[in-house]
């Protein structure tokens, strides 16, 4: 079976799209549904996790079960570009959930949910202690259409030039 660049072939992201859905499948289930048995399913998953292609399997949770339903994006501007030991004291802050490095007008985007516009004050608070922090523009989610964890290969629909 012909793999791609990054070394998958068609059962493989098949897989792992099945994966990213629903990590608890069985390898019954996930056999069945790429045509494996369930010992070969087994033998792919354990090659993902021991290359590093699968980093953890996780629970996701209802951010509004949790009662952190304010979501925001903070885009952090600072005295040096890229990451330094300071800066990444950010990693510690229990609301961070993803922090980028960015190409653009700021240095890097920081995603933070939280219960409250008063805990987001006090994260920005927090945020300009920090020596390297210059400014901050901050970006409140009022929805969320989509969020969703990495698809693996190129998509399924098929792009048209007349489109």
């Amino acid at each position: 079976m012909a793999k791609d660049a990054e070394g998958l072939d068609r059962i493989d992201r098949s897989l792992l799209r099945l994966l990213t859905q629903d990590a608890e499948q069985s390898y019954a289930d996930l056999g069945r549904a790429v045509g494996l048995s369930p010992p070969a399913v087994h033998e792919r998953v354990k090659r993902y996790k021991a290359t590093g292609r699968i980093t953890g399997v996780v629970a996701q949770l209802d951010p509004a079960m949790t009662g952190k339903r304010f979501l925001a994006f903070i885009h952090v501007n600072t005295t040096g570009w890229g990451k330094s030991e300071a800066l990444m004291q950010i990693e510690e802050l229990p609301e961070v959930e993803e922090i980028h490095s960015v190409t653009g007008d700021t240095c890097m985007i920081v995603k933070v949910r939280m219960e409250s516009t008063q805990a987001m004050e006090a994260l920005l608070a927090r945020l300009y202690a920090l020596p390297e922090v210059i400014s901050t523009k901050s970006y409140v989610a009022l929805s969320t259409y989509l969020e969703r964890p990495v698809q693996p290969g190129i998509s399924d629909i098929t792009h048209r030039p007349d489109c």
